[in-house]
C-alpha cells in the first residue's frame, strides 16, 4: 500500500525533497491541486482555462484506431506504432477531443508533454504546487481515455489530476530484468515501456513477468489529487474518463551538477557491458565502492582534510568533471 505524505512534507521544497524526495518510494498527495482555481468549475472549467491560455502553437497529437482499445503501443512486429501522429494547432485538437469524447466507435485522441510555458503561457502561475521548486515548469497532459504503456521518468515527477480519473500501476526499479523491456532506441514518447505489463496472464513470451503481476502499486487519482513518483520507478498511466487532463512537474530533487545518471550508464554500458564476465564482476566491485557505497565512503579511514576530488565539495566535483572530458577526448 502506498503512504501518503503527511502535511508536513508538503510546506516547501526542503521539506518536500528531506522527507519524499529522499525515500525513493512513491507517495500519494490527496488533494493538493484541489486549489486551483480551474478546478472549481468541474471539468468545463478547466478546458475553458487551457482555451484561454492558448498560445496559438501547434501540437503532436496521438490518434488511434478504436480497435487499440485506445492502448497506445507498438504494432506487432515491434517495427513501428499501432497509432498515428498528427500535428495540429492546440485550440483545434482541445476541441476535437472534447467534441468526440462520447462519440461510439470514434480514433483515441491524445496530447502529451506539453510545457506550459510554450503552449499555455497563462496557466503556469494558476496551477502551482508550494512544495515543487519554482522554476520546475509544469506540463500538461489531455486526452480522450487511454493506456499509456509502462515506462520510468529520469526525473522525479509530481503528477497531479486536473480532469477525468488516472490510475496509476507502479512497479519499483529493481522489476526491469521482469518486465521485459523493449528497446532504448526506439520508443513511442522517449522512454522504453515494459512489454510485459498488460499482457494476458500465462504469456509463454514473458515468464517472468507472473512474479510481477500481482504484486503492482495500484493508485486511483481524482481530480486535485497527484501522485509523487520517484525517478526510475516503473508506471503505466490509464485515463478513464472521456476527457481527461493531468499537470505534471518534473524535477531532479538532487541533481548537483549537469552530470545525469542516465547518461552515465549509458557510458559504462560502452565501456563495460561486452567485456568478459570475470572482468565485469571486477567493475562490479569498484562501482559498489566507489559509487554505490552499500556501507561507507570510500576514504572513511581518513580524516576529510585527506579525501581529495572525493570530498564532495564544488571545487572538487568540477576537478573531476574536467578530468572526465579531458580522458573523453582522449587526452
Amino acid at each position: 500500500m502506498i503512504a501518503e505524505a503527511p502535511a508536513a512534507a508538503l510546506a516547501d521544497p526542503a521539506a518536500f525533497r528531506s522527507q519524499v524526495v529522499a525515500a525513493g518510494a512513491p507517495v500519494v498527495l490527496r488533494g493538493v491541486a484541489r486549489h486551483w482555481p480551474m478546478l472549481a468549475g468541474g471539468r468545463e472549467a478547466v478546458i475553458a482555462a487551457l482555451l484561454a491560455a492558448d498560445a496559438g502553437q501547434s501540437a503532436e497529437m496521438f490518434i488511434g484506431r478504436p480497435a487499440i482499445g485506445a492502448r497506445y503501443f507498438y504494432d506487432e512486429a515491434l517495427a513501428g506504432f499501432n497509432f498515428t501522429r498528427e500535428t495540429v494547432p492546440f485550440r483545434d485538437a482541445l476541441t476535437r477531443i472534447v467534441a468526440t469524447a462520447e462519440a461510439a466507435d470514434r480514433p483515441s485522441l491524445y496530447m502529451g508533454s506539453l510545457p506550459a510555458e510554450t503552449y499555455l503561457p497563462g496557466i503556469a502561475a494558476a496551477v502551482r504546487l508550494p512544495f515543487v521548486p519554482a522554476d520546475v515548469s509544469p506540463r500538461v497532459w489531455i486526452g480522450h481515455a487511454s493506456s499509456v504503456a509502462c515506462h520510468y521518468d529520469a526525473m522525479d515527477n509530481v503528477a497531479c489530476v486536473a480532469a477525468g480519473r488516472r490510475r496509476f500501476t507502479l512497479y519499483p526499479p529493481e522489476a526491469i530484468g521482469d518486465l521485459y523491456v523493449g528497446p532504448i532506441d526506439h520508443t513511442m514518447a522517449g522512454q522504453p515501456v515494459g512489454l510485459a505489463v498488460g499482457s494476458p496472464p500465462g504469456n509463454i513470451r514473458f515468464p517472468r513477468f507472473e512474479r510481477w503481476r500481482d504484486r503492482a502499486e495500484l493508485v486511483d487519482l481524482e481530480p486535485g489529487d497527484a501522485l509523487y513518483v520517484p525517478k526510475l520507478w516503473w508506471h503505466q498511466v490509464e485515463a478513464t474518463d472521456p476527457v481527461n487532463v493531468l499537470v505534471n512537474y518534473w524535477w531532479d530533487g538532487f541533481a548537483d551538477g549537469p552530470e545525469a545518471p542516465y547518461t552515465t550508464m549509458l557510458l559504462a554500458m560502452l565501456a563495460i557491458a561486452e567485456r568478459p564476465a570475470a572482468e565485469r564482476a571486477a567493475w562490479r566491485a569498484w562501482f559498489d565502492h566507489y559509487v554505490f557505497r552499500p556501507e561507507r565512503h570510500p576514504l572513511h579511514f581518513l580524516p576529510p582534510a585527506k579525501h581529495g576530488i572525493l570530498d564532495g565539495q564544488p571545487a572538487s566535483r568540477s576537478r573531476i568533471r574536467d578530468l572526465v572530458m579531458r580522458l573523453l577526448r582522449g587526452g
